[in-house]
């Protein structure tokens, strides 16, 4: 069966069909799902029942495996659910999570990231993709000479609450400048490397500019015609290039059951 892709949105997504990733992806298979990965920037496989061995393989297709960086461990995976399990490393969240680039706030984020659903509630906790290429391409040639050469701190603090943009800064939690505007290093895409939840300030600037900015390209981001909106069933496997993607999460009811198994992949080169 030949691998079947079908676009999800004008703004990114597809859905892949024709593969069953408890066995070994031909170089045919595998290809074509590059491609597609990179024609899309969010691919999702639905159906998929898939073991953490399974999932790492997938992932070994696009590159090695990254760690976690926010937390203090050796696993390669992280829940990401509403509910502690002492058993497993978990991200324990709430509700919304603002929209963010994954490990933003370190020297090396990752290149790309997937999450499997375990269990969904049945309204709410649907994951939001915006298309920050399209968000660039959008700047008038003003606001591209704007920003060109700037860069931005982004900042994570687990510690405290993960899923908003902070208040306060902690001098000594995660930090890192990154470039506003980031060329992907496959594509060669220009894209906008800010996001809500983590980007606190454009640098080198007043504060007055660096608020207008970062208002402005935050709301851009957030254009509903920038976003693709996936509304999770259990057994979806996605994965995002998170180069070039933001993602949110959506409200959910605290009290319903929320677990994904995420697991992100190493970006070998340098944000550029």
């Amino acid at each position: 069966m030949a691998i079947n892709v079908e676009k999800l949105s004008d703004a990114a997504g597809a859905a892949i069909s024709g593969l069953d990733l408890t066995q070994e992806l031909s170089t045919d298979d595998t290809q074509a799902l590059k491609q597609a990965w990179q024609d899309h920037m969010v691919l999702l496989l639905r159906g998929q029942e898939l073991t953490e061995e399974e999932q790492e393989r997938f992932c070994r297709t696009f590159g090695e495996i990254a760690g976690l960086k926010s937390q203090n461990t050796d696993s390669k995976f992280l829940f990401v659910t509403n509910k502690e399990d002492p058993n497993v490393a978990t991200a324990v969240q709430i509700g919304e999570m603002m929209f963010h680039y994954d490990q933003a706030y370190s020297e090396h984020p990752c290149k790309a990231s997937t999450l499997y659903s375990i269990e969904i509630p049945d309204i709410g906790g649907n994951t939001s993709f915006a298309n920050c290429c399209a968000v660039y391409d959008q700047l008038s040639d003003k606001w591209k000479d704007r920003l060109e050469g700037k860069t931005a701190l982004n900042y994570f603090n687990y510690a405290t609450n993960p899923s908003l943009r902070p208040d306060q800064i902690d001098p000594d939690a995660p930090q890192y400048s990154h470039p506003v505007i980031r060329t992907h290093s496959e594509t060669g895409r220009k894209s906008v490397y800010v996001n809500r939840l983590m980007t606190i300030r454009i640098n080198d600037v007043k504060k007055e500019e660096s608020d207008e900015i970062l208002t402005y390209l935050f709301d851009l981001i957030e254009s509903p015609h920038n976003i693709y909106e996936h509304v999770w069933q259990v057994n979806d496997l996605v994965l995002w290039d998170n180069r070039c993607t933001a993602h949110a999460r959506q409200h959910y009811d605290p009290e319903k059951r929320r677990l994904l198994r995420r697991m992100t992949i190493l970006d070998e080169k340098p944000v550029v």
